[in-house]
């Protein structure tokens, strides 16, 4: 994650690995066992948030499922993220209407709160989802699980336009990215690129953690280049 950050990520997104994670592929289930057989910990991830070192302008998320948080005990949680200097919590698996603890745990601790909208999504549920987000919404590009793909799906820019319509809060478009065109294109519409998978597959595919390292960092600054590219040199098929 430091070579990430190195690299040019401004949002660094830490994972709670969890036994079930229904919304992840194979690279991030993959991660997940290795985590868990390893005795990786909710207090472990925290600890990751806590040992970042993080720039003005660069911030760190922690992901998670809700049982984790529920396990530990939500305003415990929220108390060591603040003491960790986390900026927020993406929750993929909790809706709005059940997130009513939640929402005034994290709104009296001033941790920012994520939730999912896809394209399968209504305008009112849109509305709904945006109304409870304090980050930033989380517009899921297709309906499958995560995972790196050659193409992002068309659905995008339709998802992205819907939720500004309902917003003013920042727009991040994660599932399927793996290259800094397929970057620069969600950046031409949408404010945040989410990559997850693509990294992941990097760290597993490596030798050892040295070219782990080296692999991540070239990455990061891939993706960074096609982020911060300017519009009109995007190719159209990017979009």
């Amino acid at each position: 994650m430091g070579e990430m950050l190195a690299g040019g990520v401004d949002l660094v997104e830490v994972g709670l690995p969890y036994s079930d994670p229904l919304m992840d592929g194979a690279a991030i289930q993959d991660a997940v066992q290795i985590a868990l057989s390893e005795g990786t910990t909710t207090e472990d991830v925290l600890a990751v948030v806590e040992s970042l070192a993080l720039r003005d302008e660069q911030a760190a998320v922690v992901m998670s499922y809700w049982n984790p948080i529920e396990r530990f005990g939500l305003e415990r949680f929220v108390d060591r993220m603040v003491a960790a200097g986390g900026s927020g919590v993406i929750t993929p698996d909790l809706t709005p209407e059940e997130a009513g603890p939640w929402i005034a745990a994290t709104d009296f601790a001033g941790i920012d709160r994520t939730f999912l909208v896809a394209p399968s999504s209504t305008d009112a549920r849109i509305e709904k989802v945006a109304r409870a987000c304090t980050g930033f919404v989380y517009a899921a590009s297709t309906m499958g699980v995560t995972g790196a793909r050659d193409q992002v799906s068309s659905a995008a820019p339709a998802l992205v336009a819907r939720v500004r319509d309902r917003t003013k809060a920042p727009i991040g478009v994660g599932l399927g990215v793996s290259s800094s065109d397929q970057a620069a294109g969600i950046a031409s519409y949408a404010d945040g690129v989410i990559v997850g998978s693509a990294f992941v597959r990097r760290i597993l595919d490596a030798d050892d953690i040295g070219a782990a390292r080296a692999s991540v960092r070239a990455f990061a600054e891939e993706l960074a280049e096609g982020v911060r590219r300017p519009v009109e040199s995007i190719p159209a098929a990017a979009n």
